[in-house]
């Protein structure tokens, strides 16, 4: 009989998820298939469960959600023996890799620009149809392609890798075109997975006084953990002017030489861009919700030469990057404990009702999926 595995299916909005089975399919020649080991719920993920972004991105049918993750490798393709910086691989061999595979064949790529390919990543395929696993809520993910794989060291624990693919490459890959230079004062907004990641990845790139904005004291708390020197919790400081004018109170009425958005609320950039000093660049990462907008002013730009930088995704070196990371600091920030909450694939309704953030207070930084 052929193998079968699990899946947690989204059929529409308001829908419990549907625990289905699906035949494992055979890899393709260049391709592999994971087993998944843990997924994670990122915030783009919530976005498709709370319907804003369905049908820009979707449309209908049953979908498996998900892309943070990491597993160990189920089944090789028949042409695939090394990861991709030549390590051999084989069966049962922990791995990491980019949820989008770039095309290296557009404008975008051949000029090295991987995470700008138009095409990297397809809006995700009809569940029922072959080959099933094409997203991280179920046991096993179906990988066509297996040219950004990467082995992972035995010391680095699931919960320390399974942001890699997301949060944590994102924030390396972002930071990075910001031209950070050391000391250089740095204002996160929003302490989710990718604040806290971006709080430590900031400290270690050499960041002066590094200040996070968030609501949540436990989630503050752990900023601190991080690498944050200064915190501003928006229950304490409710208005824009409040928190601009505590940010302008920590920089000697300079503002922040870089201020990250990582938040998802369009209405954080106008309040982020009066944060930011002369000269300084705006850095947006998290507002990937389609057709919501905020008004912002741009001869405040143009007036004081600000630069605003937004980026998705990454290009695939930076999750080796991302592995030295852990490695290196590993026990210098409480990576792990970003992981908050741990759920199995029956739980998933309660894992995403507990993520949720929109509309209500939660301590939740990253819940996890362990199928």
């Amino acid at each position: 009989m052929s193998e079968t595995g699990r899946a947690a299916v989204y059929t529409d909005v308001g829908n419990p998820f549907e625990i289905r089975e699906y035949t494992v399919p055979d890899p393709p020649p260049d391709g592999l298939i994971v087993r998944i080991t843990a997924a994670g719920i990122c915030g783009s993920d919530l976005h498709i469960w709370r319907g804003d972004i369905r049908l820009a991105m979707m449309g209908p049918g049953p979908r498996i959600l998900g892309h943070e993750m990491t597993g160990k490798v189920a089944k090789l393709g028949a042409n695939v023996r090394t990861d991709s910086l030549g390590k051999p691989l084989k069966e049962g061999d922990r791995i990491v890799y980019p949820y989008f595979i770039p095309c290296r064949r557009c404008y975008q790529c051949l000029r090295g620009e991987f995470s700008a390919c138009p095409v990297k990543m397809p809006p995700p395929a009809i569940a029922d149809n072959a080959p099933h696993f094409t997203g991280a809520y179920a046991e096993y993910y179906y990988m066509r392609d297996a040219a950004f794989v990467f082995k992972v060291p035995d010391e680095l624990t699931d919960e320390m890798v399974t942001p890699v693919n997301c949060a944590l490459s994102q924030v390396i890959h972002s930071l990075g075109t910001t031209g950070m230079k050391v000391s250089d004062t740095v204002v996160i907004q929003g302490a989710g997975g990718l604040g806290l990641n971006a709080t430590a990845v900031a400290r270690s790139m050499g960041a002066g006084t590094i200040i996070v904005i968030d609501g949540v004291p436990e989630r503050l708390e752990l900023a601190k953990q991080c690498g944050a020197d200064e915190v501003i919790d928006i229950t304490q400081d409710v208005t824009g002017p409040d928190r601009i004018g505590k940010v302008m109170s920590l920089t000697g009425g300079r503002g922040a030489d870089i201020v990250c958005e990582f938040v998802g609320i369009p209405d954080a950039m106008p309040e982020g861009l009066n944060m930011l000093r002369a000269g300084g660049t705006y850095l947006e990462v998290g507002n990937i919700s389609l057709f919501k907008t905020t008004a912002i002013d741009p001869s405040n730009l143009v007036w004081n030469n600000k630069k605003i930088i937004a980026t998705v995704m990454y290009d695939p070196i930076t999750l080796p990057n991302a592995l030295d990371f852990l490695i290196r600091n590993k026990d210098r920030f409480p990576l792990a404990s970003i992981v908050s909450h741990r759920f199995s694939l029956d739980q998933m309704d309660e894992a995403f009702q507990t993520a949720e953030w929109e509309g209500k207070k939660t301590a939740t930084s990253r819940a996890i999926i362990t199928p």
